[in-house]
């Protein structure tokens, strides 16, 4: 069997308010919002990155590490306490023992997804 074209098109955070959500990671990222719908935002980075937001009224975070994590995403930076300041600035929140670890910090975003700074090499 021939594999099809199968590509990955960008991931998606569900969420209750998405031009909200998609708001907050504009000003953390500096990316720019190409599309706003009641139930849909999208984020445009550079060249083909993208990251949209889905409305799920019933959204429920997990509750780490309890619930463990399912999926999160990591954002590289070159100074950790710079980057911190600044995603808390715009609501992120540090997750209690996320501090810990020398290269990277977990962090939740208004809603409650984590998200993590990571050093870049």
């Amino acid at each position: 069997m021939t594999r099809p074209a199968i590509d990955l098109d960008y991931p998606v955070l569900d969420c209750p308010d998405p031009a909200a959500l998609a708001g907050f990671y504009r000003d953390v990222l500096g990316w720019e919002i190409v599309l706003v719908e009641d139930d849909w935002a999208v984020l445009q980075g550079p060249g083909a990155l993208r990251l949209a937001f889905q409305l799920a009224p019933d959204f429920t975070p997990v509750r780490w590490p309890a619930d463990g994590v399912k999926v999160h995403l990591d954002f590289l930076v070159d100074d950790l306490d710079a980057s911190q300041r600044w995603v808390v600035a715009q609501g992120a929140h540090l997750v209690e023992g996320g501090e810990t670890h020398p290269t990277f910090r977990v962090f939740r975003d208004p809603v409650g997804h984590h998200f993590c700074l990571c050093i870049r090499n």
